[in-house]
């Protein structure tokens, strides 16, 4: 699933088909799923057996879906982990002890069958949430991804733009869930066990990314707006650019980026230098409508910035799509399909119109720093939902154990 690779031919069942290689809009940094894990014995004589069973099952449901089906079962995978949630919050709570019982194991789909066992409940929520998150980027991928493969321009209707950016804001709220309220309650030799997807700079990464990607796909929605003014364009545009940057920093504290980190990595780049041309070439059209040669000169700077841009991006692009799993370049679409036909002309345009003034001004070719604004987009708000109503029950059946056991950490088998 990961780079909406394998989330693609994720737990397809193995029939001869032509190997296709994905296009990417929306990356989905990597996709963890959850491996087998003998629940039932470990929860026997500790919890209501019912319970057991319960959790037991949806887990292995999920399991199950996310190996033998394909991206269409997004939905009942995504209602099979909300299932899984309010019985799996109880395993965390403090006064049941159970937070270190259980070796919960998971997988990364592009480490084929690596596992990572580890004895903790938060980091099953952490997995959980972080496996919601990813199935909705991958779901906002296919909003924006037309489901004709051989078309060389795409065309994204308004709605699905709309319903991509819910998606991408649904996605980093639960992102911005896991660093604010599950990391903090795992301990530092956990956190030393993480894979390098659940760091928390990977995690604020990607929250940013999809936070970017949102602007990004607003300001598509602007340039079809008759009411979006050249500022508004210019702040979706600026705005953006402060996103990917604030990604590009999270990522910055580690190094070590191989496969699938450092594709994301690429991506993020190959996003920002986009931005960046984007930002540049709107900025420079409004200071162009001041009355002053250093106005024209300063515009003209902009402008051939943003192409210098554009063209770098195109690198970046080609330079993510190559890098493991290969992709495919996506067709232009929304701003950037416009950008890539503007930005040129325009510089060009505008350096021969004034290019005396290039010429007499040559200490005012400097270029201007990009306005910073208030950030408008934010993560949606995320609540976990309350324990399974079980966990509060007076009596718990368990034979041979009181609930007084239960809540003192006692098993017995």
């Amino acid at each position: 699933m990961g780079c909406a690779v394998s989330v693609y031919a994720a737990g397809k069942k193995k029939k001869k088909k032509k190997s296709i290689i994905p296009e990417v809009s929306i990356l989905v940094p990597s996709m963890r799923v959850p491996a087998q894990c003998d629940l039932q014995r470990t929860l026997k004589g500790v919890i209501p057996k019912d319970l057991a069973d319960r959790l037991t099952s949806i887990r292995n449901q999920i399991l199950l879906i996310a190996q033998d089906t394909d991206v269409s079962a997004i939905d009942e995978l995504q209602k099979a982990l909300e299932e899984y949630l309010p019985l799996l919050v109880g395993l965390t709570r403090k006064e049941f002890g159970l937070q270190e019982l259980i070796g919960f194991k998971w997988r990364n789909l592009e480490d084929g069958q690596e596992e990572i066992s580890v004895a903790n409940s938060w980091f099953e929520l952490l997995s959980v949430l972080h496996m919601m998150a990813m199935l909705t980027l991958v779901e906002a991928n296919t909003k924006v991804i037309p489901k004709e493969s051989d078309m060389t321009e795409r065309v994204v209707s308004g709605d699905c733009m709309r319903d991509a950016v819910d998606l991408l804001l649904k996605a980093a709220g639960y992102l911005d869930f896991c660093v604010q309220d599950v990391l903090v309650h795992l301990p530092p030799d956990v956190k030393n066990q993480l894979p390098k997807d659940l760091h928390q700079g990977i995690l604020e990464a990607t929250s940013n990314q999809a936070l970017a990607q949102g602007t990004e796909i607003q300001l598509g929605l602007a340039l079809e707006s008759q009411n979006a003014t050249l500022s508004v364009k210019r702040r979706l545009a600026c705005e953006a650019v402060s996103y990917y940057g604030q990604a590009l920093y999270c990522l910055s504290g580690d190094n070590n980026f191989h496969g699938t980190a450092k594709k994301h990595l690429l991506f993020i780049k190959w996003k920002y230098l986009e931005a960046k041309a984007a930002a540049y070439y709107y900025h420079g059209i409004i200071v162009d409508k001041g009355t002053e040669p250093s106005c024209h000169v300063s515009a003209v700077c902009c402008f051939l910035a943003a192409d210098k841009l554009l063209a770098d991006s195109k690198k970046a692009s080609l330079s993510f799509c190559l890098a493991e799993p290969v992709t495919r370049t996506p067709p232009a679409w929304g701003v950037m399909k416009h950008l890539n036909k503007k930005v040129p002309e325009t510089a060009a345009k505008k350096s021969q119109m004034y290019g005396y003034l290039l010429d007499q001004e040559k200490d005012l070719q400097v270029l201007p720093d990009l306005p910073e604004f208030q950030l408008s987009l934010k993560p949606d708000d995320y609540t976990l939902p309350e324990a399974d109503s079980t966990w509060d029950s007076e009596k718990w059946d368990i034979p041979g154990q009181s609930l007084k056991d239960c809540e003192d950490g006692v098993a017995t088998e």
